[in-house]
């Protein structure tokens, strides 16, 4: 892959990462042998980012980089999270907690899983309300001063947050979920971002597998798949998701490319800077995904693109849930935001 490279702060990454959790949690049932090829395929196409989080398989995730990647070290860029709880074994969220003490010790227990002794970008993956978003920044922000972390990030922040995370230590990234289907971190939080010179990483790029209309991904889930629990996968939206999603598919045809490859193309020509991280498990997938960087959509497919409206919220209330929209919700616009490939 030679397509330049995106910053976010000191790191310098490949223009698109993979997002690992589908590896270990959420999307059906975990195949290391698949995982395994797939980030060996990554490698040798040129990905540099690898996102996971402490709460991905309540820790699996973390283990799984941990015993592919450790020998490659040098060559990655490595980003995890922490506040989220999670349920032992299923790694569901089940509360939040991102107090500065929690927060110290979830990054040792990410480094051991990792087997290294620094990550590059540590985000806080969600904001706790019961802790000032300051405080929380502050630990972390020690944890850089300790030599393990290289960067700080945010995830599913307001703008406002954004700047007051900012003002406590410089963040690189702020990881949000932008996609054709989920369009709100336009409206205040990207901008905001590019005002502050923030990076931005656009995480479940293919609406979670829904803009691909696969069967795998909508209509056929595994009892075991998350995405049975998300509002845009219920009957009453459904139907109305693969509408709209069918008009990925036809713009596909018209370019002779993949619904993800599109819905990649469409993101990338909206921000060049930002830096997707669609997620799978299965190396032909990921193959597929990288042929997005030499997609141009003209721009009347993009103004059909532009047009896309998901039905249905992306979460359901509770833990790990955003707790708020990451912008004030436009006037008389529906809202937006939410395959092993997300």
């Amino acid at each position: 892959m030679n397509h330049g490279t995106r910053w976010l702060g000191p790191l310098q990454v490949s223009p698109l990462g993979l997002g690992c959790m589908g590896m270990s949690t959420a999307y059906g049932r975990p195949d290391e042998a698949s995982s395994k090829a797939t980030l060996e395929r990554a490698l040798e196409r040129g990905v540099t980012l690898f996102d996971t989080a402490d709460m991905y398989g309540h820790g699996a995730n973390e283990e799984l980089l941990g015993r592919h990647l450790s020998g490659v070290r040098e060559q990655i860029v490595l980003a995890t999270k922490t506040g989220i709880l999670s349920l032992p074994g299923l790694g569901l969220p089940i509360g939040l907690d991102a107090s500065p003490a929690r927060i110290a010790r979830a990054a040792d227990a990410s480094l051991r899983r990792l087997r290294t002794e620094v990550i590059d970008l540590y985000y806080l993956h969600r904001v706790d309300p019961r802790v000032p978003i300051e405080e929380s920044i502050g630990a972390m922000a020690e944890l850089v001063r300790a030599g393990k972390v290289r960067a700080l990030g945010v995830s599913e922040v307001t703008a406002d947050e954004l700047r007051r995370a900012h003002a406590v230590h410089p963040i690189a990234a702020a990881q949000l979920e932008w996609s054709l289907f989920s369009r709100d971190p336009e409206h205040s939080v990207v901008p905001t971002a590019h005002e502050l010179g923030i990076g931005v990483v656009a995480y479940s790029p293919l609406g979670r597998g829904m803009l691909t209309g696969s069967p795998a991904a909508t209509t056929r889930l595994s009892l075991l798949d998350y995405r049975r629990l998300l509002p845009r996968w219920n009957r009453s939206n459904l139907a109305e998701n693969l509408r709209q999603a069918d008009l990925v598919r036809q713009i596909a045809d018209e370019v002779g490319a993949r619904p993800a490859q599109v819905a990649l193309a469409w993101l990338l020509g909206h921000d060049p800077d930002a830096v997707p991280i669609p997620g799978t498990k299965h190396p032909g997938y990921l193959d597929e995904n990288l042929a997005a960087l030499d997609l141009t959509l003209t721009a009347e497919q993009r103004g059909r693109l532009d047009r896309l409206r998901a039905a249905g919220d992306r979460y359901r209330s509770g833990p790990g849930a955003p707790s708020r929209p990451q912008s004030a919700q436009r006037a008389g616009q529906p809202q937006t935001g939410t395959r092993s490939r997300h």
